[in-house]
């Protein structure tokens, strides 16, 4: 298991800082775990999941036309 800090998580997921901290607040991202007092960080493979069911998203559109 992997974890992702928050740089890593903006380059694979394309979303800005406040983007992707709006979507964790609206519970559309996964939550980071805390790493430490001021510190925290991504499961790589949640963050990956949210990538896959995005595309998979993207993919039923498709479909429904």
């Amino acid at each position: 298991m992997k974890i992702l800090r928050l740089k890593d998580v903006i380059d694979i997921t394309g979303l800005s800082r406040s983007t992707l901290y709006l979507y964790i607040a609206e519970g559309r991202f996964p939550k980071p775990v805390s790493l430490g007092d001021r510190c925290v960080g991504w499961v790589e493979s949640e963050a990956h999941d949210w990538i896959l069911a995005r595309i998979a998203e993207r993919d039923e559109g498709k479909n429904a036309a």
